[in-house]
């Protein structure tokens, strides 16, 4: 624990105030807003590669550039738009990734308009829409991938999504709470546990 801060978190915070904030008050809240899940996906996504802190800092320029990842819109994005966002310095400029959110855009509408649920229920099904608890006592324990992110990362690649590997698909787990995986030693690690 550094000395600017007074709780005990996980050892992958750093002391930038952007970070604490994200840990303390989002990564594993259990989200289930459609929307929301879809941007946590897309800024997972944007993040293969390089480190959570670069995309956590360009989040708002994501929001802007995607119009407040409302996939509704996304999904009419044209080839013009994807050009313009090339061009974005606020944005990771990788072509593969910008246009993965406009295909998963329409793979998410998909979904919606199948009328079986909708994305949340999608998602959460690979938990039995609990989440899962853990109890790491050490980083080094956590596990890049599971089980579960292997066969979510199949789901979603089977209804058309891209850069939902079964690693961004454990990251996306953790970070929308469907997997605790605070460490014990953590003031988050109740916070966010279900009760029982």
């Amino acid at each position: 624990m550094s000395s600017n801060q007074e709780k005990n978190r996980c050892g992958w915070v750093s002391d930038e105030a952007l970070y604490i904030e994200y840990h303390d008050n989002e990564w594993g809240v259990p989200v289930t807003d459609d929307q929301e899940l879809f941007e946590m996906l897309i800024l997972e996504g944007a993040q293969a590669g390089l480190s959570w802190i670069t995309v956590l800092r360009k989040r708002e320029n994501y929001r802007q550039a995607f119009a407040g990842f409302d996939p509704h819109k996304i999904a009419e994005f044209t080839s013009d738009d994807v050009e313009r966002l090339m061009q974005d310095t606020g944005l990771v400029r990788n072509r593969l990734k910008i246009n993965s959110v406009v295909s998963n855009a329409q793979a998410w509408l998909e979904i919606m308009k199948a009328g079986e649920g909708s994305f949340r229920d999608l998602v959460w099904s690979v938990v039995e829409h609990k989440t899962l608890v853990n109890a790491w006592t050490d980083l080094s324990q956590v596990p890049a991938s599971t089980t579960e992110s292997e066969k979510l990362s199949k789901l979603l690649k089977k209804n058309g999504f891209r850069f939902v590997g079964p690693t961004i698909c454990y990251a996306f787990m953790q970070a929308c709470g469907m997997v605790n995986d605070h460490t014990v030693d953590c003031f988050c690690y109740e916070k966010y546990a279900p009760r029982t």
